[in-house]
């Protein structure tokens, strides 16, 4: 049989130059991702139930859903230096083990303590998750191809969402709440499947392959006895401090706890960025963290503005919840395909200036279920999607050594906006209606985040210490800025981007 004449039979399908095994890795993350996605939103599912179940106030079944961002930061950090260190697979099947295991725990607990602890194992292991599945999906998928990879992904997340609602209307009311949580020991069949099945991840076996040393991610917290301590100290500071502010343990007291928790994250990130690298690692997180503050608000607070505000029933905002989670599945896998069209800044921000057409006529429509479906569709759809390509927008900023560690620190640090959301939201509501304070806020934190993506200011402002900041890795010799398939390239003549530290990793030939 004679082989494929690309002059004769035209160019090759973007789907065909996909191998079945880089199919296979994509669908082995996109499981991994959905469980991720249904263990998340099960406690806001489950929580009513809980309370009654332990008899807790409002503010503390308030505290199992934020007790996962409590641990975030460190997980990301850990799974991805194990991500970096060991390979992006191991990673990925500790991450899917730990939230896996955390969730099925989550069954048996027999108080609020053993409850939230529980949860602070998923939030460890949902850190983990982002950054091992994304490295592991970018490094293995063609280079043309990576925004692509990264929206198919993402859409696992909000696949999970929908699977976890029609779930719980059928196991709860027949076996109870334990059950749900149960059910998360499925992923764990899935660690051991990819564990067999799939090889690591391209980018990072030819960075060994070429002779790459093993990196130690977190050698700049520990050089010297006196930093040692210094940051020991500073983690657990940290670590009380969210704690404090994301339970009734802080109350009255969460401005200054919360800031207290911001200075001592990004000292962190001062030192992994290095004298040449800590204002990229600032400027991302902060990205990143308003991405959150505009999305958010909607995400958590939509089902109460449409029961209080609109008067929906149970089984109507059920619906509206169900095809917006499909409006988001669809935005994740177009914002791969612009992304990878027209570049991944241009495309990240494109839509996102589309998306501010749907926000006031969303919460302007009040009786009709259809419309609101349509506008909430078409919000979510490039709203939220857009997200499914932040994941490439990020790690295409890191050099492969040490990728998976700042996607991880980078990207669980900034999702503490994701907390902070809900209460800025509910705070507006105070002096106007939340449908309004809704649209504020997501209209003009939207507008934030178009101009730090779009004008590409983490890059340009990391070039004030370092000119020879690449724009990214992800995408080899694209050196224009705006290649297709990456965004930001590196600047003419550019270097590696710095590592943790301020090293500069040997470049891949």
């Amino acid at each position: 049989m004679r082989a494929r004449s690309p002059e004769r039979d035209g160019p090759v399908p973007w789907y065909r130059q996909v191998t079945p095994r880089q199919w296979k890795s994509l669908f082995a993350a996109w499981v991994g991702y959905l469980l991720d996605g249904f263990d998340f939103v099960l406690i806001t599912l489950v929580l009513t139930e809980i309370a009654d179940t332990f008899g807790l106030s409002t503010a503390e079944a308030a505290a199992l859903v934020s007790g996962a961002f409590i641990t975030r930061w460190l997980g990301g950090a850990l799974l991805g230096a194990l991500g970096d260190r060991y390979g992006r697979k191991a990673a990925m099947i500790t991450s899917i083990l730990l939230y896996s295991l955390g969730t099925f725990a989550c069954g048996f607990a027999w108080d609020y303590t053993s409850l939230f602890t529980a949860r602070l194992i998923i939030g460890t292991g949902m850190a983990g998750e982002y950054s091992a599945s994304a490295t592991y999906v970018l490094e293995s998928w063609p280079a043309a191809l990576r925004n692509r990879a990264s929206g198919f992904l993402i859409s696992g997340y909000a696949g999970g969402t929908v699977l976890a609602a029609q779930l719980y209307r059928w196991v709860v009311p027949n076996w109870g709440w334990r059950w749900m949580f149960w059910l998360g020991v499925l992923p764990v069949l899935v660690a051991l499947w990819v564990r067999r099945s799939l090889p690591e991840a391209g980018d990072w076996s030819a960075e060994m392959a070429a002779g790459g040393q093993r990196p130690n991610p977190f050698r700049p917290l520990f050089a010297g006895r006196a930093r040692r301590w210094f940051n020991g100290v500073l983690a657990a500071v940290a670590s009380v401090a969210l704690f404090c502010v994301f339970t009734p343990a802080g109350t009255g007291q969460v401005p200054w706890l919360a800031a207290l928790a911001a200075l001592c994250l990004t000292a962190f990130a001062v030192q992994l960025g290095g004298r040449r690298g800590r204002v990229l690692y600032v400027s991302l997180t902060v990205t990143v963290f308003c991405a959150f503050l505009y999305s958010w608000p909607v995400q958590a607070l939509l089902p109460t503005y449409l029961k209080t505000e609109l008067g929906y029933a149970p089984a109507q905002v059920a619906d509206v919840m169900f095809y917006a989670g499909f409006g988001t599945t669809a935005g994740c896998w177009l914002a791969g395909f612009t992304g990878d069209r027209f570049g991944t800044r241009r495309a990240y921000a494109g839509t996102l200036l589309a998306s501010l057409a749907f926000v006031f006529p969303v919460f302007a429509v009040q009786d009709n279920l259809v419309a609101l479906g349509v506008l909430l569709f078409g919000l979510l759809a490039l709203g939220q999607g857009i997200s499914g390509i932040l994941p490439k927008y990020i790690a295409g900023h890191f050099p492969t050594p040490v990728r998976a560690a700042s996607l991880g620190f980078v990207y669980n640090v900034g999702a503490l906006g994701g907390a902070v959301a809900p209460v800025l939201g509910a705070r507006l509501a105070e002096g106007m209606s939340l449908g309004r304070a809704l649209a504020v806020l997501t209209f003009g934190l939207t507008l934030v985040v178009i101009v730090l993506v779009g004008g590409d200011v983490p890059v340009r402002l990391a070039r004030l210490v370092d000119r020879e900041v690449v724009g990214d890795h992800l995408v080899p010799g694209d050196g224009s800025g705006t290649g297709a398939a990456g965004g930001t390239g590196p600047a003419p003549g550019a270097g590696p981007a710095p590592g943790p530290g301020g090293q500069r990793p040997k470049r891949l030939t």
